[in-house]
């Protein structure tokens, strides 16, 4: 109210000293009838003018203007309270946005982890696979030269027994005498090993 009761008495000042000019520009100016305060019905006007005026300035100021004052404030305190809850989610949005994209970084991060490790677990297993095809090859591969070795060696045996039996009978039956078994076989088994 201090601020109303200083711009009341500026206000009537400044009334006072535009009324109290006018009789004078009016005389200056040769005079425009609706001014001439000489008239005593142009000065209960202006006296009425300002009394009128008065009234209505006190009666905004006390009575019109202090609600219209307070439904601004009252707004202005929603507003900035609308304006402090609208910050205050704007700030909890971006928190929220940086915490999911943390999350989702997180996340493939993690996926990328998990199928990293996956692939390198199916590399190992492919690699123990692969050593344990290999070493059973290699063992079938022993085990089939060694049956060869073995059927080789049947075979030759059983082949120097059919050419010592089928020399003895060749040369029974060219010479007409059946030669000596010992020494066929060593002449046989000769001429195989220098076949070798």
């Amino acid at each position: 109210m201090p601020a109303t009761a200083g711009g009341n008495r500026a206000m009537r000042a400044l009334i006072v000293l535009g009324l109290a000019g006018l009789p004078a520009a009016a005389s200056a100016a040769g005079g425009m009838p609706q001014i001439d305060f000489t008239n005593p019905l142009t000065l209960t006007q202006a006296v009425w003018l300002l009394v009128i005026f008065a009234g209505l300035y006190l009666l905004m100021s006390r009575i019109a203007l202090p609600p219209v004052a307070q439904v601004l404030e009252r707004r202005g305190a929603v507003i900035r309270t609308d304006l402090d809850a609208a910050k205050g989610a704007s700030d909890a949005a971006k928190a929220a946005r940086q915490e999911r994209e943390k999350a989702e970084a997180k996340a493939r991060a993690d996926a990328q982890a998990a199928v990293r490790q996956a692939l390198d677990g199916a590399k190992q297993q492919g690699a123990d696979a692969l050593a344990k095809v290999e070493a059973r090859a290699a063992q079938d591969l022993r085990e089939a030269e060694a049956r060869i070795a073995t059927a080789r060696g049947t075979a030759m045996a059983g082949i120097a027994q059919v050419a010592a039996d089928a020399a003895s009978a060749a040369v029974a039956r060219v010479a007409g005498f059946v030669p000596d078994r010992a020494g066929v076989e060593a002449a046989v088994a000769a001429s195989l090993a220098a076949r070798r």
